[in-house]
């Protein structure tokens, strides 16, 4: 899944909250993991925009990431 905006992280978030929590933390991860290598790019780039928007979706994973730590 790719995300181009928060908007998209949102929904995946919602979409992802019906599935089991183990399934949700593999799905946020590969996110995360998908969204920092396309922050590398985008530095690489010098794209200021695109690290930014990156980093804000990464930054909206990891929140959720660490509601659901803290429910389990």
């Amino acid at each position: 899944m790719s995300f181009s905006t928060e908007d998209d992280a949102r929904r995946a978030i919602d979409g992802w909250r019906q599935e089991p929590a183990m399934a949700q933390r593999k799905e946020i991860q590969l996110a995360i993991e998908s969204l920092e290598l396309s922050q590398m790019y985008y530095e690489q780039k010098g794209n200021e925009n695109g690290i930014a928007r990156a980093g804000r979706c990464i930054a909206l994973l990891r929140d959720r990431l660490a509601e659901l730590a803290s429910s389990s």
